[in-house]
This record gives structure tokens, C-alpha cells and sequence, in this order.
């Protein structure tokens, strides 16, 4: 196994990405959004969601990746959960068409919205990681997934303003999370088209699924259908911050 690596310090809440650059990042300090998710809620629920995001924000706060496998760990036979092949008419038909005229939509506060083709986002820089995934049902596996940062995405959409403070992931099958800026820029959180050294397959999210790979599973969202970077997450749905803690689960799933 892969000892745990460091990465060089990366913004711990957003940055601003002017033509091309890295040196768009904004770095800063001691920031206590990092620590605590988009609504806080009352009683012992909101205790813990505050106290264990807190406390693990901080022991991650020099952004370092996760374990990384060897190939020989890879899970035979990775599980398929939920629906794995979405009832959507349009998803369908790209399907058919073996995912040649899919898009996808990155638009909100980026400096120059785009639609990303799925070749379009395989000539992106890509990254490779062998990591365990880990189900909030109680089980876990280990796979190797292949894909863009999503960092590198909203570069290529001309980084984000000022005012962004969080990327909404939606999906095919109406799923929906959002993440701060502090995973969004973390190396391991990519968008995924490969698995296992082949094409995602469909019963594990293709064409492109969400790998955050310091998070359980229910943040790694499969199917992914559009990518927009907001200033909060007050007015989307539930105004929690994604479907999960819509319904009374913690938006910070670290695992």
C-alpha cells in the first residue's frame, strides 16, 4: 500500500482563476467557513454536524490525500447500488449513441460558462487514484478511477468569481449535492469516466461520476448531469446543501 502523501497548501475556501492559472488559487488563512456546513441545524443533530466537521476539517487542513491502493486490492465485482440505469428519456438516448453527443453544462459564478464534451473532458489533465469506497450502509470497496480534477474543470471554465463558495453537482437521476471550495480544489476530487482501466461502466454511474474521495459514498455522486458554482445554497431545493441533508443526513459526510 501507498504510504498517506501531502499536497502543496490549496485554497481552504475559494479561489479566483483568472486565464489559465494556478496562481489564480486564493490562499488563505485561518478561514471558519471551512469548518462548519451550510445550515446549521438545531438540537443534538446540529451539535454533531458542527463538531464533526470541525474536527476533521482541522486534521485535514493541510489537505492531505487519501490512502491509496495497489492494484492487487482492487474489489472483484465492485457493488452496484440503487437505480443503475437511470428512467430518463434523454439519458436514454445518449446511451444509444454510446454517450458521443453528451454534454456537460458548467455555468454560476465561472468566468466563462461552457459545455464540456466527453472528449472534451478526457483531454483535461487526468488523474488516476486507487482509493476505498466506503458506504454509509456499512460496507466498503476499493477501485482504481480515472478522470479530470474537478479543480482543472473550473479552470477550464475560466475559474470561479469572488463571491463562489460552492459547486452543486446534479445528476441524471435527480440527485444533488454541493461541496465548499476546500474539497473542490483537493486533488483526489475528480470527475470519473474510467474504472478498472476501462469506460465507467453503467451500473456504476457513466459516462462521469463524482469521486470525493475523503467523503462516504453517498457524496460520490454517479450520473452527473451539470456542474453550477453558487454563492450559497439558501434558495436550491431543501436549502441544505444537497438531497441527503435535505432529509435529515449530515451534509459533511467525511469518512
Amino acid at each position: 500500500m501507498k504510504k498517506m502523501e501531502k499536497t502543496a497548501s490549496l485554497s481552504r475556501r475559494k479561489f479566483i482563476a483568472g486565464a489559465g492559472a494556478l496562481s489564480g488559487l486564493l490562499l488563505t488563512g485561518c478561514d471558519t467557513d471551512i469548518y462548519l456546513p451550510p445550515k446549521i441545524r438545531g438540537g443534538l443533530m446540529g451539535v454533531a454536524d458542527v463538531l464533526t466537521m470541525a474536527s476533521q476539517r482541522f486534521l485535514l487542513s493541510d489537505q492531505a490525500l487519501v490512502q491509496e491502493h495497489d492494484v492487487s486490492e482492487i474489489t472483484k465485482n465492485f457493488p452496484v447500488w440503487n437505480q443503475a440505469n437511470p428512467d430518463d428519456e434523454e439519458f436514454q438516448r445518449l446511451l444509444r449513441g454510446g454517450f458521443q453527443e453528451w454534454k456537460l453544462p458548467v455555468g454560476g459564478l465561472v468566468n466563462r460558462p461552457l459545455s464540456l464534451s466527453l472528449e472534451a473532458l478526457k483531454r483535461l489533465p487526468r488523474r488516476t487514484q486507487i482509493t476505498s469506497h466506503i458506504c454509509e450502509q456499512g460496507w466498503s470497496a476499493i477501485a482504481q478511477w480515472s478522470g479530470a480534477p474537478l479543480l482543472q474543470v473550473l479552470q477550464a471554465a475560466g475559474g470561479v468569481t469572488a463571491e463562489a463558495r460552492y459547486v452543486v453537482i446534479d445528476t441524471v437521476d435527480g440527485w444533488y449535492e454541493a461541496y465548499d471550495m476546500f474539497d473542490v480544489v483537493h486533488p483526489q476530487t475528480i470527475l470519473a469516466y474510467g474504472m478498472n482501466g476501462k469506460d465507467l461502466p453503467l451500473g456504476n454511474g457513466a459516462p462521469v461520476r463524482l469521486r470525493v474521495e475523503r467523503h462516504c459514498g453517498y457524496k460520490n455522486l454517479k450520473f452527473v448531469k451539470s456542474i453550477q458554482v453558487v454563492a450559497s445554497v439558501e434558495e436550491i431545493r431543501g436549502g441544505t446543501g444537497g438531497i441527503n441533508s435535505d432529509n435529515d443526513w449530515h451534509w459533511y459526510a467525511g469518512a
